[in-house]
């Protein structure tokens, strides 16, 4: 059956010398918080992963703005900073094979993985078509070229980042990405202390199922103190 989908593949730059310098148990605790952070996002943004790769991840997802968001908030996870590792990532979208259910065969999830394979640590490659998809609160650099292993013409790429941090910005309360007024999707009161800006309707609806008081769960600070640390 042929599905357009939007593919991403992730993977951990400096893991192999991680592995070397600071040992095996050192590592897989590294994997670990990765995967952990990557479940944590994609879970409220909707996207899946369709498999993990060792130190990376194919993910897969119907719409494309929900993987671009994914994407670019592992990047900057608080829960990987200080490590000597960085995450990259490459992201097409396209029709292909749905395969048994459960595997995709085609040229854009072939790109997307091999757009990951020269992407630098800390950088995402993407086809130019997706740009039109980002969230306002990331941008795209100017369109390149790049040869690709395995595909004969040089291949046209952007590179998508967040926007530069301004001292106007302030933290999403529960993924934690910095934005103003202009960036923000949406904002709620946060009473005396002004108003929440969010990234996205998966953080609002996340910042209001969160539990009341008297309600066991994590607490409005814990979501302020793990959004803006």
């Amino acid at each position: 059956m042929r599905v357009r989908r939007t593919f991403a593949f992730l993977d951990l730059s400096g893991f192999t010398a991680l592995t070397v310098t600071e040992g095996d148990e050192r590592s897989v605790a590294v994997l670990g918080v990765f995967r952990g952070a990557l479940r944590r996002i994609c879970s409220r943004r909707g996207v899946r992963i369709a498999k993990w790769l060792g130190d990376g991840a194919m993910l897969v997802g119907v719409d494309t703005t929900p993987v671009l968001c994914t994407a670019l908030e592992i990047l900057a996870a608080r829960e990987l900073a200080g490590e000597r590792v960085a995450v990259k990532c490459g992201i097409t979208s396209g029709p292909v094979i749905l395969l048994e259910g459960d595997d995709y065969i085609g040229h854009s999830v072939n790109l997307a993985a091999r757009l990951c394979d020269l992407a630098h640590g800390g950088e995402v490659l993407a086809d130019p078509a997706l740009v039109a998809a980002l969230p306002p609160w990331a941008r795209a650099g100017a369109p390149r070229q790049v040869v690709v292993r395995g595909v004969s013409a040089p291949v046209d790429v952007v590179d998508l980042a967040l926007h530069p941090l301004t001292d106007e910005a302030t933290a999403d309360p529960v993924c934690g990405i910095h934005l103003t007024d202009e960036t923000a999707v949406s904002w709620r009161s946060a009473g005396s202390l002004g108003r929440w800006l969010f990234c996205s309707d998966s953080c609002v609806d996340t910042w209001e199922s969160r539990p009341g008081p008297g309600q066991e769960g994590p607490s409005d600070e814990a979501f302020v103190r793990d959004g803006i640390a």
